[in-house]
């Protein structure tokens, strides 16, 4: 005698809805190999805003702290940044409030671009380490989203 079990038919698969392409996510973000040139004595990296770094630079500025420490955990509303670690090694942890992924930085050749609206922690894996950053902005205190709970209800109204 065959068995009548009602199977479960969860309806038609619903992708997430797009992302505005205003707004930042993981598929953006972007890891850039800068030209390296070696020789005998030394080695020199090369960076050129709209050839590897994708924008105008309006400020720069660096990071160092001990090891294990984070820094950033925040966002920006219209900043993008290049991060490159000059020395040492860091993990960027980069979230757009549906996926996270960790970037590590530990070559002074590769460089991170990160767009506007994603939550970003630098944590150093190494003493010493220093990290540059290049912004496409000038500093601007109302860009930054500081806490984790705006960030969030940022992206929810802007989705």
């Amino acid at each position: 005698m065959a068995s009548s079990v009602a199977q479960f038919d969860p309806g038609p698969q619903v992708s997430p809805a797009p992302v505005p392409d205003w707004l930042g996510s993981i598929a953006r973000i972007r890891l850039i190999e800068l030209p390296r040139y070696a020789r005998e004595d030394g080695e020199v990296v090369v960076g050129q805003a709209f050839s590897q770094v994708p924008f105008v630079i309006a400020r720069m500025f660096t990071l160092t702290a001990p090891l294990g420490a984070r820094r950033g955990e925040h966002a920006h509303r219209r900043c993008t940044q290049f991060m490159l670690c000059v020395h040492g090694s860091v993990d960027v942890l980069c979230d757009d409030g549906r996926q996270k992924e960790v970037f590590t930085l530990d070559r002074n050749n590769l460089g991170l671009c990160v767009p506007p609206t994603i939550w970003n922690t630098v944590v150093f894996k190494e003493e010493r380490s220093v990290v540059v950053v290049l912004c496409d902005r000038l500093f601007e205190e109302a860009d930054y989203l500081r806490e984790y709970s705006d960030f969030v209800a940022f992206r929810k109204a802007n989705q």
